[in-house]
């Protein structure tokens, strides 16, 4: 079987307290582990997208519009809709990692990393649609 979710691949959550939101997928684990006998994946996604701005606004108007919330979270395969786009934002594997997910504040700085990663990525202004909410 071809191996086609793979690190940097766009997906969408189709389940959970984030169906329909938009994700990267971080690491992959087709064959599974000794907790999770599944294929699933660790996957940073945009839990609320940044808003539009314009020229009128104020320069702090501009920059409280433009951060987003992030979400870190092993997923199973059966819950991703894989896109056919990919994004590439390095993401400190070292960080986002599952043994970094089962502690709160290690989570909550691998959070504060893709924040900073994907705030980033938003300013230059590639991959416009990956930042934008998904119409359905």
């Amino acid at each position: 079987m071809v191996k086609f979710l793979k690190q940097n691949k766009v997906v969408i959550l189709l389940s959970g307290k984030y169906a329909g939101k938009k994700a990267v997928i971080v690491q992959e684990y087709n064959e599974g582990d000794a907790v999770r006998p599944y294929g699933h994946a660790i996957v940073a996604g945009i839990a609320k997208a940044p808003l539009s701005v314009t020229k009128r606004m104020s320069k702090k108007t501009q920059a409280k519009r433009s951060k987003l919330k992030p979400f870190v979270k092993v997923v199973n395969y059966n819950h991703l809709m894989p896109t056919r786009y990919s994004v590439n934002v390095k993401l400190d594997k070292d960080l986002v990692s599952k043994g970094n997910l089962k502690d709160a504040a290690k989570k909550a700085k691998a959070r504060k990393e893709v924040k900073s990663k994907f705030e980033s990525h938003f300013q230059t202004g590639e991959n416009r649609w990956f930042f934008n909410k998904l119409r359905f």
